[in-house]
């Protein structure tokens, strides 16, 4: 029997309180058109953050760079399969008033509960590391600032914006959201001052490759589609948030979410094609090399100016500041879903950024311990991904909004390529670096 979700609304906060009152109006026809829209947006825009992480910049460059518009196509598929699977996380999330890490408990044998926690904390660890790296880097392009010390205050400000969220889900949406804007906005010159060509542009639409080399980076941005900690995360802004009190509320809940999750991961997809974009005009046979996100950023300051060297910095430090944050709360949904355990969410801030500064302090090359990091993110994929899969498409689980059996195939499809593709990745980066 299939358990309903839980109805927490008596420990909301005010604001939040102000939010439900508005998405029952619109559930129940009261509210119609943005106004009926608007409470129910902004999970998706937190979880959106995981695709314009640092990680990100780098392989978006590189194509660019190195192959001008003519991967730009396969941003475009990784957008569509990241709203095939973010929309499956948020549809768990409302179905059944629990998140992808609780289902797994109750679902799973213990044993085999531990063995996914373990893991699922180790990833924490790499997504921690991923996110100070950028948000250092993005400090010490800006303002010369050591590595160490930056990372240190990107982990400040990362509390700052934990604080917004003790405040409610509303000041926290806000904030994320904004940040997901200056990167918007520098992007948005770098485009502009590249001026790409739109003939070679359209071109880059048209699937294709040229070379080994094309490819990999292909299966680089393809595999960088699914991040793990973000399956957990979404599962759980969505499983209280408005909670359905029949399957017909559910589905139409669903149905909102689902908006929210388009203009969300559009979002995002146009930030990712403005990055190669933005590569492809002013690198594309340039004969510069841009390996390294400090290299891109002084290579801009000299093909396109201070100005656009600066907003690509300031879009990095956006992008490391807010991705350490959602990181943290992802890390947490991992904690009390797999074992039923909560700690205070700034001693586990405190815990996760740990590792990530004990590195930075060694002195490892910040590319380098990027690299690594999304290597270890690979390895999380299908601890996430299969027991989604498996989630959404048994009845049992989730009644009324159940996959469709072509829903299931595709996305069972997706699934395997993601793994394939970060096993060929996992399996080239270790050829390169021993």
């Amino acid at each position: 029997m299939r358990a309903e979700p839980r109805d927490d609304s008596g420990d909301r906060l005010p604001g939040e309180s102000a939010t439900i009152t508005a998405a029952q109006a619109a559930l129940d026809g009261r509210q119609r058109g943005l106004r009926g829209l608007w409470p129910f947006l902004g999970p998706a825009f937190i979880a959106a953050v995981a695709y314009i992480d640092p990680g990100n910049f780098a392989t978006n460059i590189q194509a660019g760079s190195n192959f001008g518009y003519l991967l730009l196509w396969v941003v475009i598929v990784s957008n569509l399969m990241a709203i095939l699977i973010q929309s499956m996380s948020a549809k768990l999330g409302i179905a059944t008033g629990k998140n992808v890490p609780e289902v797994c408990r109750e679902r799973f044998a213990r044993p085999v509960t531990i063995g996914l926690w373990i893991q699922a904390e180790i990833i924490a660890i790499a997504t921690d590391l991923a996110e100070f790296i950028g948000g250092a880097l993005g400090l010490y392009l800006l303002f010369g600032i050591p590595l160490f010390p930056a990372a240190v205050i990107t982990g400040v400000f990362s509390f700052g914006l934990l604080e917004l969220q003790r405040r409610g889900f509303r000041p926290l949406e806000a904030g994320i959201t904004a940040l997901v804007g200056v990167v918007i906005v520098s992007f948005a010159y770098e485009v502009y001052v590249a001026q790409p060509d739109m003939g070679d542009l359209a071109l880059g639409l048209v699937p294709g490759f040229e070379g080994s080399h094309s490819v990999m980076l292909a299966a680089g941005i393809l595999g960088a589609t699914v991040m793990p900690h973000v399956i957990y995360l979404h599962s759980a802004l969505t499983q209280r948030r408005v909670v359905g009190r029949s399957d017909d509320e559910r589905r139409r809940i669903f149905r909102f979410e689902f908006f929210d999750i388009l203009i969300a991961m559009g979002v995002a997809g146009l930030i990712n094609a403005a990055m190669l974009v933005m590569a492809a005009g002013l690198f594309f046979g340039a004969d510069v090399d841009v390996a390294t996100l400090e290299a891109a950023y002084a290579h801009l300051g000299e093909y396109a100016g201070p100005v656009a060297a600066t907003l690509f910095g300031v879009g990095l430090l956006a992008s490391g500041f807010s991705s350490s944050s959602v990181g943290t709360m992802s890390g947490q949904v991992v904690m009390q879903g797999f074992i039923k355990r909560r700690i205070p969410l700034f001693a586990r801030r405190m815990i996760t950024m740990t590792p990530a500064l004990a590195i930075l302090a060694m002195g490892v090359d910040a590319t380098t311990a990027l690299v690594m990091s999304q290597v270890v993110l690979s390895f999380g994929i299908p601890f996430a991904l299969i027991p989604l899969l498996l989630f959404c498409s048994n009845r049992d689980i989730m009644g009324s909004l159940v996959n469709h059996r072509l829903t299931t195939m595709l996305a069972w499809l997706i699934a395997s390529i993601v793994i394939a593709l970060n096993i060929f990745l996992l399996y080239q980066t270790f050829i390169e670096y021993l």
